[in-house]
């Protein structure tokens, strides 16, 4: 396409692309492109749809790694099914430019909802952590790695039939086994906040970066900053991120053995993103059984509800502490090499071998089976049901002596 035409080509609401998708509006944007709300004319459904950079004025090179990274996201995103990833329904060519068509879910991103409470509690989060961590368990079965873990990624809807859904979404600059990686080694693409240390180091990110990268986003929604804590310069936090100096959480309650586990520095001790996902449920969520209750299922509050932060009604104030995203993806960071960290600098923090759960004795897997079966039903603890079964099985052998 001529660069005349593309500069007479309006694209904005109303606009058809592809002869089927009609854009309504922005649902947002950044450096990689804009995202619009879309109507699929043949389907009658709403999607999203994702408008990658235009590559008009650039070098056949760099449009090549355009169209390519936009390519990959598509087909990458395409191989999961999970009910916690945002899916992708197609790839429409428009004058030989990529758009991706997507799942539209009304929705607030974890970051977002930090802009309304400066924490959440660590049960919430732990519902969060666990379904996140199995859409990414099926990423990485996949052979899928992910990279850009953070809380602008994590998305919550807001309304409707889907209220409380927890989904995991751009995976933008994700890569999936197969890939040819043309980037330069010696530079690193990602949010600085969230990177594991080796990554920061200039190491290939890996499935226990994302492992990293995922409690770090778990970690900054209950303490209300990431591990790292906060700095405007890039470099220097990316040092600090090498070192794996991070913060002791002091909010986490049940999550802390989790998190500190999945915080490893040294990435061959940090679970598998399955093990990560069983160890939260055990420690923090545990009454609610497994991942298959989980699945699907929306976000509850302690009460039993969707949290409030999670409803549209609660509205979500821009700019009111415009740092909460703690940094956006940013592309050509400089890796940090073992020269750049000094000999007398603080070791990392290390935090302890995690232990895993003991196995229950039979009385107390009897006395959750009878939990599962009663407990939203009546407001008993199982332990007085169980006695009260015992205590009518002695009283029937009794009655059936007596009358033999």
């Amino acid at each position: 396409m001529t660069e005349q035409k593309r500069a007479a080509r309006v694209v904005g609401p109303d606009y058809l692309l592809a002869g089927r998708y009609r854009l309504a509006y922005k649902l947002g944007g950044g450096g990689m492109g804009a995202v619009w709300l879309a109507q699929d004319t043949l389907m009658g459904r709403k999607v999203a749809v994702k408008q990658v950079t235009s590559t008009a004025g650039l070098s056949d090179k760099a449009a090549r790694e355009i169209r390519n990274r936009a390519m990959r996201e598509g087909r990458i995103a395409a191989r999961l099914s999970s009910s916690h990833a945002i899916a992708m329904h197609d790839v429409a060519i428009e004058d030989g430019e990529p758009w991706l068509v997507m799942e539209y879910m009304p929705s607030r991103s974890l970051a977002q909802a930090l802009n309304i409470t400066d924490s959440l509690p660590p049960y919430e989060v732990a519902q969060i952590g666990a379904q996140v961590a199995d859409a990414l368990t099926e990423a990485h079965d996949a052979g899928i790695v992910h990279r850009d873990i953070k809380p602008g990624n994590i998305l919550i809807a807001d309304r409707g039939r889907e209220l409380g859904i927890v989904k995991i979404s751009d995976f933008g600059i994700s890569r999936a086994k197969g890939d040819v990686d043309e980037s330069d080694s010696s530079v690193i693409t990602g949010t600085p906040a969230y990177f594991a240390p080796e990554v920061a180091r200039g190491q290939d990110p890996t499935e226990a970066s994302d492992v990293f990268s995922l409690g770090a986003t778990l970690y900054t929604a209950i303490e209300g900053k990431p591990p790292f804590d906060i700095d405007q310069d890039s470099i220097a936090l990316l040092h600090r991120v090498a070192k794996g100096q991070i913060i002791p959480p002091t909010r986490s309650g049940t999550l802390t053995d989790p998190l500190l586990h999945m915080l490893e520095p040294d990435p061959s001790r940090r679970p598998t993103m399955a093990q990560a996902r069983d160890e939260i449920i055990v420690r923090a969520i545990s009454s609610r059984g497994s991942i298959a209750q989980l699945r699907g299922a929306p976000l509850s509050s302690a009460d039993g509800g969707v949290p409030a932060w999670a409803h549209r009604s609660t509205p979500v104030s821009e700019t009111r502490r415009p740092s909460r995203e703690f940094g956006n993806t940013i592309a050509g960071l400089p890796a940090v090499r073992s020269g750049g960290l000094s000999d007398d600098s603080p070791k990392p923090y290390a935090p302890p071998a995690f232990d895993p759960p003991r196995k229950k004795n039979p009385l107390e897997l009897v006395l959750d089976r009878i939990d599962d079966v009663v407990g939203d039903k009546i407001d008993v603890s199982p332990a007085i049901v169980l006695a009260a079964l015992v205590g009518v099985v002695v009283l029937l052998l009794i009655v059936l002596i007596a009358v033999l």
